[in-house]
């Protein structure tokens, strides 16, 4: 259990949360652990096997306190809300600024900027961990670019396509050095490129299941705090694409899904007779190394580190709710700028 901003997260299996007059009550096996005045909290979030009695839920919904419930592993269930709720005027400023040019790009380069920063950070990390590789030199030329690429965006507010275009670049080179990333010598790790829609090699098949498992996770928080997923910024509206999870999850790509590809190969978890090719060419994964990914995946968002804004220390899993509550807020007006997470 933990609380942060005015949400209330609720992650022990078990728990049960009941009403006492004007005071949430969280209780496990038997024992109250945790007792919150109704009018503290904007939001309750539970995780998995937690129950909520029905005069807590009227609670809430008189007072208008959003109570959302998902899977353990993060994937959106169901929210309760009562008759009234802000919800509509959140999502019209989110279409508003969508449609609108200056503001899409003042957000878009927010997100860019920290992709460009998360990613640099990654293969500065590499130089780090492995200060005699003979691929240094080309890995602190790139740092060198994404820096270059980061100050040109930053603070900018121009196109959005121009910024994409930096982003795109910024991708390019990225992905140019992600091969001397891998430490592993079996050949059927070597990564020549990004692709996908299908995935052409294990590597690339492993950064796309990452990727739709963070973008799970990113659309269950945007619908917990009231914002549509399918409504971005960066990504362009197009049916049953959930935009706003995409822009959101730029922040995380690198620092926690490439990071957790490159230690599953890295630390020989995985190994070449767990993928296959289909006639189309596609490459997947077979049970046992999907469930190795889904393992691991799970287990790093149980890790903690602490939140570069809000200075508290908290689950990597958290951080989708946490930042899409936080973009709620600058939509709101409630903050200045979106405070977009830059992994330290």
């Amino acid at each position: 259990m933990k609380k942060l901003l005015n949400t209330l997260y609720v992650t022990t299996q078990g728990a049960w949360l009941a009403r006492e007059r004007e005071t949430v009550l969280v209780r496990i096996e038997q024992e109250t652990r945790l007792r919150l005045p109704i009018h503290t909290l904007g939001a309750i979030v539970c995780f998995g096997q937690v129950s909520a009695s029905a005069p807590l839920m009227g609670l809430c919904a008189e007072r208008g306190v959003s109570l959302a419930f998902l899977t353990e592993h993060g994937r959106f269930l169901a929210r309760v809300l009562g008759s009234t709720s802000g919800n509509v005027l959140l999502r019209r400023e989110q279409y508003r600024r969508a449609d609108d040019p200056q503001a899409c790009g003042k957000i878009v380069a927010v997100q860019v900027a920290a992709k460009l920063a998360n990613s640099r950070g990654v293969l500065q990390r590499a130089l780090r961990d492995r200060p005699d590789s003979n691929g240094n030199q080309v890995l602190q030329e790139t740092v060198t670019h994404l820096a270059s690429l980061l100050r040109s965006v930053r603070g900018r507010g121009d196109s959005t396509d121009s910024i994409r275009g930096t982003e795109g670049a910024g991708a390019r080179a990225y992905f140019g050095v992600f091969d001397r990333l891998i430490t592993h010598d079996d050949n059927c790790f070597r990564f020549n490129g990004r692709n996908r829609r299908p995935p052409a090699d294990p590597v690339n098949a492993l950064l796309s299941f990452i990727y739709t498992l963070l973008c799970h996770d990113y659309t269950a928080a945007l619908e917990c705090v009231g914002l549509v997923p399918a409504v971005g910024f960066l990504h362009r509206d197009r049916p049953g694409r959930p935009g706003l999870a995409l822009d959101l999850m730029e922040e995380l790509r690198a620092p926690l899904a490439d990071r957790l590809v490159l230690s599953l190969i890295n630390r020989r978890q995985l190994n070449g007779r767990g993928f296959t090719t289909q006639e189309s060419g596609a490459v997947g994964m077979d049970d046992d190394t999907r469930k190795t990914v889904l393992v691991a995946y799970q287990e790093r968002k149980r890790e903690k580190l602490r939140h570069p804004f809000l200075n508290e220390e908290l689950e990597i899993g958290l951080i989708p709710h946490l930042q899409a509550q936080l973009f709620a807020r600058f939509l709101r007006g409630d903050l200045d700028a979106y405070p977009a997470f830059i992994w330290r």
